[in-house]
């Protein structure tokens, strides 16, 4: 489904992924992978971000966001198959994947661009979601009353691509409701540096 964005690309694949792949998945990565807290930079100082995070992709693909670099850790093997077909949906190449843990409501993402250069100018950002539902908003960078949201499920997929990270900032927020762990993760492309 198109969100029907100016100026963006953002389209929202329901249940992409089957349930019982996600599942399978999901299991394995909150197994497998060793997940960490990032420290990054917020209004001048360094804090520790509100989820457990993970950087993983080909050697090279490291990455600066929030002040911190980040080289990547080696590709978990249930996600080059996943990688692959990604690739061959969206028409794209990624190199990297940030995997995001949100423990329960209280685990948020702030409003914020993929903007970083070594993305490039219009980074293809292929976002799969496993895991509780959560709200997940976009606003225009230069008008924040236009907003979308889409309730992101298990095994759902959201592409952002074009000028969505020029003109558009997004956010994960927090929810006083109970809900139970979602795990995120986010296919890019990225510059390896030379």
């Amino acid at each position: 489904m198109d969100l029907h964005l100016a100026d963006a690309h953002v389209h929202w694949h329901r249940r992409w992924l089957e349930r019982s792949a996600a599942d399978v998945l999901l299991s394995a990565l909150r197994a497998d992978v060793a997940w960490e807290v990032h420290r990054i930079r917020m209004f001048g100082r360094q804090v520790d971000s509100p989820r457990l995070s993970c950087w993983m992709g080909d050697a090279g693909a490291s990455y600066r966001y929030s002040g911190a670099d980040f080289v990547p850790v080696p590709w978990h093997p249930a996600l080059l198959p996943l990688r692959d077909r990604l690739a061959e949906f969206c028409g794209a190449t990624f190199n990297s994947v940030l995997l995001n843990r949100y423990r329960d409501g209280e685990d948020a993402m702030g409003w914020h661009r993929d903007n970083e250069p070594e993305l490039g100018p219009a980074p293809l950002i292929a976002s799969l979601s496993l895991g509780a539902e959560r709200r997940f908003l976009l606003r225009r960078r230069d008008d924040h009353g236009r907003k979308a949201e889409v309730a992101l499920g298990h095994g759902d997929l959201l592409v952002m691509g074009g000028a969505t990270q020029t003109h558009y900032q997004h956010a994960l927020p927090r929810t006083a409701r109970p809900v139970s762990e979602r795990i995120n993760l986010t296919f890019r492309w990225v510059t390896p540096r030379g």
